[in-house]
Order: structure tokens, then C-alpha cells, then sequence
């Protein structure tokens, strides 16, 4: 258990909804939601039932980002923000990487996430959803890099991953001003998949989704985000040549045969779960 998010978990669909619950503080975070998040993820990785994951917030905001308190004299991160020397800088640097990588479980995972957004979704939180698969979002919804607002540069990866998710004009323009981009505007650049009406119908239309790719073969869903991972990653003959070996690795004709026997007869099919990762 933790003070920032419960996790729900559906068995029979292999969807799990990963939901903040602080309303109370605009789903604020604080250092500790970091690793929390990241151990969540991993273990239902780990554990190998999960075939989508929703992320989202209860309350009006999906989130506020990192709570400014964090950043006060006597915050909780002064260890971290400490820089006076060397050696405090190295330090700085190694916790800012192990950071970074509590979002990098979301790529890595096996399942693909979609994020729900409704409401504000600044600073970290936009970090958060720029890390996801997939986003959609309410009417109400906005993203700011609150950063530059608090005189600091974004560092937890919203700045490298959304100027692959928008124009590249775009994403500076959010990074220097740090105005609101809105959901009409977000839904126009594709960096959200859907606007819904309100929080209901966002809640809705994201299990939805989850529910179509939940339906699909998990083997080959997550032989599709690692392929789509790479891609983006890598250039595009490197890229084709992972998928050589990608595609051996993962081809089974027998699932095949039960997907398009369940495809012809318009009827669900029924896929074995990844299974569980074994941990030494």
C-alpha cells in the first residue's frame, strides 16, 4: 500500500486501472510516488496477467504534479537538491537517473498503458502521461510543463518524449512558456487519442479501449510495443532488422489459428495470459 494510488485489478479481462487518489491534494506527488509507481507496474509485469493497464486520477484534476512543498527549505528532497559540491552533485545525478527510470517501467512493461486525463495534468503528471502508450482525455483536460513555471528546466522525460509526440514547434513552445496546450488542441496534434465529454465518459470510452486491446493476443500486443518501442528508437533498417528477429522469437502459429478461427466466427477468442516472469 502507499498514500498516492491504489491499483484495481480485473482478473477475467487482464485489465488493471492504476488510479490516483488524493483529490483531496489534486493528486499531488512527492519523491516516494516514483518507485511506488515503478515497483506497481513491474509487479504486475512480473506477475503476467495484465494485458492493458489504465492509468488515471479521481477527483476534478488527474494530477497537479510534484507538490511545490517538495521543493521548500525543509522539503523532502533537499538531499536530493543539495549540488554545493562534487560529490553532492554526482550524487544528484545518480537519484535524478533512478528518477527517470521509475517512468521507463511504463515502456518497458509488457502491457501497453493508456492514460486518463481529466482536468490539469502539469508538471510531473504530464511526464507521467507523455511515458504512456496511449492518452485520452475530457474537455476539461489541459497539459503544461509547470517546470518552467518554478524556474527549473522539465527532467523526468516530458521533454524527450513530446517532441515525438507533437510538432517539434509544439513541444519547445510548451517547454519555453509553459502555457496550457487544451484538449481540442491536444486532439488536433495527436497527442491524445479521443476527447470525451466529461469525466464519466472519459472513464468510459478509456475502458473501452483497454477492453479492445485486452481482447487481442497478448503475445501479440506486446510483440507490437516492443517492435513500436524500437521504431522509435532506432532507424529505420536497424528497426527492420529487429523485427526479423522479434517476429522469431515470437511467432506461434497456434495462436494465430485461435485468433482467426475466433475472427471468422465473429465470436471472442481466448488467449493464455504472458505468464509470470520468474525473478532469480
Amino acid at each position: 500500500m502507499n498514500d498516492f494510488f491504489r491499483l484495481d485489478a480485473d482478473s477475467a479481462t487482464g485489465i488493471a486501472e492504476l488510479v490516483l487518489n488524493r483529490p483531496e491534494r489534486m493528486n499531488t506527488m512527492a519523491p516516494a510516488f516514483f518507485p511506488a509507481l515503478r515497483d506497481a507496474v513491474q509487479a504486475l509485469d512480473d506477475a503476467g496477467a495484465t494485458r492493458v493497464l489504465i492509468v488515471r486520477g479521481e477527483g476534478k484534476h488527474f494530477s497537479a504534479g510534484m507538490a511545490l512543498d517538495t521543493f521548500a527549505p525543509d522539503g523532502s528532497m533537499q538531499a536530493l537538491l543539495d549540488t554545493g559540491s562534487a560529490r553532492k552533485r554526482l550524487a544528484f545525478q545518480t537519484q535524478l537517473r533512478r528518477l527517470m527510470a521509475c517512468f521507463d517501467a511504463i515502456d518497458a512493461a509488457r502491457f501497453p498503458v493508456v492514460c486518463a486525463v481529466q482536468g490539469a495534468c502539469v508538471g510531473g503528471a504530464l511526464d507521467l502521461a507523455a511515458a504512456c502508450d496511449l492518452r485520452v482525455c475530457s474537455a476539461d483536460a489541459f497539459f503544461t510543463v509547470q517546470e518552467i513555471h518554478i524556474g527549473m528546466a522539465a527532467d523526468l522525460g516530458v521533454l524527450q518524449r513530446l517532441q515525438r509526440l507533437l510538432p517539434q514547434g509544439l513541444a519547445r513552445e510548451l517547454a519555453y512558456t509553459g502555457d496550457r496546450l487544451g484538449a481540442e488542441r491536444a486532439l488536433a496534434t495527436g497527442f491524445v487519442n479521443a476527447v470525451a465529454a466529461d469525466a464519466d465518459a472519459l472513464l468510459a470510452h478509456a475502458r473501452k479501449l483497454a477492453a479492445a486491446i485486452a481482447a487481442k493476443s497478448p503475445l501479440a500486443v506486446a510483440a507490437s510495443k516492443v517492435a513500436l518501442n524500437h521504431a522509435r528508437d532506432h532507424g529505420t533498417a536497424e528497426s527492420l532488422e529487429h523485427m526479423t528477429l522479434l517476429q522469431s522469437a515470437v511467432f506461434d502459429i497456434d495462436e494465430m489459428a485461435r485468433a482467426i478461427a475466433a475472427w471468422q466466427a465473429k465470436k471472442p477468442a481466448t488467449f493464455d495470459p504472458l505468464g509470470e516472469i520468474a525473478r532469480p
